[in-house]
């Protein structure tokens, strides 16, 4: 089984170095803010002990917050290159500065409610993200008490709709919704895999080989995902699919599955959403 190439370009790590097609100045300090952020920091390492060590489901921490912010990040900006404009930042009269920041943190504290719950976890991370807010915005040194309310409201609304029982209601929402199901290769089902985990999403996580997110061409998001074999339609189909509808992203990402064995046993060889 071939290794993934962390240092893939199609992979869409966020780089502060790169040039972007929107400021990102202010993303850049956030960014470094929540890596040196002990309260943050723990809180990401706390939330995998409900659903990794206690109930054996997928890696809920440090990694898939990683990945996720990465993804939504990339999200965002192959959708401003693809000229969407963004609706959340801009309805509260925020400036477009303010849309990465909304998905970063959004994208970093959507899952703590897991320290409470795996159950009903999105609306756990409510109270605990809008404390953890209060303290950390003003901390930032970019809002007044105005602007502050209304960041601190978008990032709820984001992190509240990363389920699917609550539709987004903005752009920078239905990023995070979508990116938070882009972390389905083999790596997310790596822990309860190795305790004798068997279920089915961490066996379909096992069969994803590589998601890569590009320029879509007559879209602007290709998500482009390599399977090893038919488990990974799982993760394709009923969780990724459950995502993007209703997402507000529909028809701007093409999402394509392929699967790259070639031993003449594919049950199937490539779904297209």
């Amino acid at each position: 089984m071939s290794e993934i190439d962390e240092t893939d370009d199609r992979r869409r790590v966020y780089d502060p170095e790169d040039d972007h097609p929107f400021p990102d100045e202010r993303l850049n300090e956030v960014l470094a803010f929540i890596d040196d952020d002990p309260e943050i920091q723990t809180y990401l390492r706390a939330q995998n002990v409900n659903p990794v060590d206690r109930k054996g489901y997928n890696d809920h921490g440090s990694k898939h917050i990683e990945i996720v912010r990465d993804r939504a990040l990339a999200l965002y900006e192959l959708l401003k290159d693809g000229g969407v404009e963004f609706n959340g930042a801009a309805d509260q009269g925020l400036t477009e500065a303010d849309e990465s920041v909304i998905i970063a943190l959004a994208a970093t504290i959507h899952d703590i409610g897991h320290v409470v719950h795996r159950d009903d976890h999105a609306y756990w991370s409510i109270p605990l993200a809008a404390d953890l807010l209060d303290r950390v915005l003003p901390e930032l040194g970019f809002y007044d008490t105005e602007e502050t309310v209304r960041v601190k409201g978008e990032i709820l609304h984001a992190i509240l709709c990363h389920h699917t029982e609550e539709d987004p209601l903005t752009t920078e929402a239905g990023v995070l919704r979508v990116a938070d199901a882009l972390d389905m290769e083999m790596g997310r089902s790596r822990i309860p895999y190795e305790q004798g985990g068997r279920g089915i999403n961490t066996v379909s996580s096992q069969a994803i080989q590589r998601v890569s997110l590009m320029e879509g061409g007559s879209v602007p998001v290709l998500v482009e995902i390599e399977m090893l074999n038919a488990a990974g339609v799982f993760q394709v189909d009923n969780l990724l699919k459950a995502k993007l509808q209703d997402s507000g992203l529909e028809e701007l990402i093409r999402i394509v599955a392929v699967n790259i064995r070639e031993d003449g046993n594919q049950l199937v060889e490539r779904v297209e959403l």
